[in-house]
């Protein structure tokens, strides 16, 4: 049996209204939908504190599992939190596989601060030093990491942002 590609399930673009992606999502996923809402842990500071919260990687917008012409497309649109699919003109566009799984990969191994400890091996995924193994000093400022690497049998200090940096596995 030949099997066409808009029988097999595809992910679409649901952009919620402003600060409801967690409502759509679990609105959603009550009515059996499969939603994925990426987050990545960002530090803040916030009463003079520094803090680490977890926040949607693309506010206001999430992503769901369709059948094309099998699922029923019509409450999605009227779930609490929802705004509309993202369509070009009248049809929503579909995502590819491939991007959503590197969307749910590079928010998997991107490093939480609040799990790094000084000392510690990590390896940075991407920027100028990508590739390149180095060891976690301390977090610097909201969104960076203090690392020491080895730059031309040197040992040197950089920041960088903590997004790029994942630890090492033993």
């Amino acid at each position: 049996m030949k099997t066409f590609p808009h029988h097999q399930p595809r992910w679409y673009v649901v952009q919620s209204k402003p600060r409801q992606a967690e409502r759509a999502q679990n609105c959603l996923e009550q009515q059996g939908y499969q939603v994925f809402l990426p987050r990545i842990t960002v530090e803040r500071v916030q009463r003079k504190q520094r803090c680490f919260v977890e926040e949607p990687l693309f506010p206001n917008y999430l992503f769901i599992r369709l059948q094309r012409w099998v699922d029923n497309w019509s409450p999605v649109r009227s779930t609490r939190g929802v705004a509309r699919l993202v369509a070009f003109g009248s049809e929503p566009v579909p995502i590819a596989d491939h991007l959503i799984d590197a969307i749910a990969q590079r928010c998997a191994e991107t490093a939480d601060p609040r799990e790094l400890h000084a000392g510690q091996e990590v390896r940075i995924l991407d920027g100028p030093f990508a590739g390149l193994n180095a060891i976690f000093q301390a977090p610097h400022g909201e969104q960076r990491a203090h690392l020491l690497i080895e730059l031309l049998h040197r040992k040197v200090t950089v920041s960088i942002p903590q997004r790029q940096i994942s630890a090492c596995c033993a």
